[in-house]
């Protein structure tokens, strides 16, 4: 077990609470909130300790699904096991899921959210801006000066970037590579090592594409694949949505998708949340609700199930390998997500330099909160973008 050897210094209301605030209030992707969590519950209130948290983060480094969900759900696990990482989870994600769902209505009801577009004209280049910040911090502290994890990372960032799309068994891949690199089995023999065994990894394409279902049914295998096979975050997904989304299935137009990444990116809580948005604009409220559950229902159980056997095998040299190499990679593929996401936003000089202010200001003031910013870029683009695209 996962057990804490401290009595907990918070109770499991204060826990649910706390994901509540961050769930509404916490901008900047999954690699600010992953920071945020740190911050608030390991540095500053104390209830986590360093160790627990860092075996979190490497869980749901390790285990596809969005990661900053992910933590979340092991922060309520710590100590209050199941019924914690079950309300710690839904309280995390409940808050930007109704936002979407309400954005939803509104968006069809209305044909179209213009002011939307001033808002992510502004926002979504300060959202580059402070990803970008938080990704150097992860990479730094999680790839570091090594050689292979950082080939590893470039390779990820390419090939997320060339595509725009994530390639699940290369992350897996990384992870072998590491593995058998570093801590390679006792029974493994330098002959046993071939392409055959990657062949049987799981890709994120293709999967049950084929079956006649309904469309409740398609939009649930659909994003279940999203929530099984994307690692890292929701950043991400955002490729590997626009390709089942727009390319395969054509339930969305390009400017509706984008339309879709302004809204999560304006709302706070996980950028995977924009699958509530999506599943709206395709079949309503049910659409919705169907692919949230679909998305989070997967990393919820890579979470609650291996979490009572992680701390006992989780500092075995192999694993610890593993999580090396895949955490390189996920990190990787965040940092070309990045940039997949800034041809989007970055669209003039304003824009340009409202992400270059961001960075600055996040690198000279450590203790600049984000949601200033944000709602600073807001007012920016409620601001510029009328004046600029009359």
């Amino acid at each position: 077990m996962t057990d804490s050897p401290t009595i907990p210094q918070y109770t499991l209301g204060q826990m649910v609470l706390y994901m509540l605030r961050l769930g509404a209030l916490g901008f900047g992707g999954p690699v600010a909130l992953v920071g945020y969590m740190q911050r608030d519950l390991v540095e500053e209130r104390k209830w986590i300790r360093p160790e627990d948290y860092k075996e979190g983060l490497a869980l749901a480094q390790l285990a596809p699904g969005p990661l900053a969900a992910q933590l979340g759900i092991y922060m309520g696990y710590v100590h209050y096991r199941i019924l914690g990482a079950t309300l710690a989870g839904l309280a995390f994600v409940m808050p930007s899921f109704l936002m979407v769902v309400a954005l939803g209505w509104a968006y069809v009801r209305f044909g179209g959210l213009s002011w939307m577009q001033a808002v992510f004209y502004g926002v979504g280049a300060a959202v580059i801006g402070i990803i970008a910040i938080s990704a150097k911090k992860l990479t730094v502290k999680s790839v570091g000066k090594d050689k292979l994890l950082w080939a590893i990372y470039l390779l990820l960032a390419a090939v997320t970037v060339i595509t725009e799309s994530e390639i699940a068994w290369l992350f897996i891949g990384a992870g072998v590579l590491v593995w058998l690199l570093r801590a390679p089995p006792k029974w493994l023999s330098k002959t046993s090592v071939h392409a055959a065994s990657l062949a049987q990894l799981p890709v994120a394409t293709g999967w049950l594409g084929g079956l006649d279902v309904s469309v409740l049914s398609q939009i649930g295998i659909f994003f279940a694949k999203a929530g099984a096979f994307v690692f890292g975050s929701g950043l991400a997904i955002v490729p590997f949505l626009y390709g089942g989304v727009v390319t395969e299935h054509h339930w969305l137009t390009d400017k509706q998708f984008v339309d879709a990444v302004a809204v999560a990116m304006i709302t706070p809580g996980p950028v995977v949340i924009t699958v509530g948005f999506i599943g709206y604009l395709i079949a309503g409220t049910s659409g919705a609700t169907v692919a949230a559950l679909a998305t989070f229902l997967p990393c919820y159980l890579f979470t609650i199930i291996p979490a009572p056997y992680f701390k006992k095998y989780g500092k075995l040299p192999g694993v610890i390998a593993f999580v090396d190499g895949i955490t390189a990679a996920a990190i990787g593929a965040i940092a070309g997500s990045v940039i997949v996401i800034a041809r989007r936003s970055i669209v003039d000089v304003p824009t340009a330099a409202v992400a270059l202010v961001t960075v600055l200001l996040l690198w000279k003031f450590k203790k600049l909160q984000e949601p200033v910013i944000v709602v600073v870029a807001a007012l920016v683009g409620l601001v510029l973008y009328p004046l600029l695209h009359t």
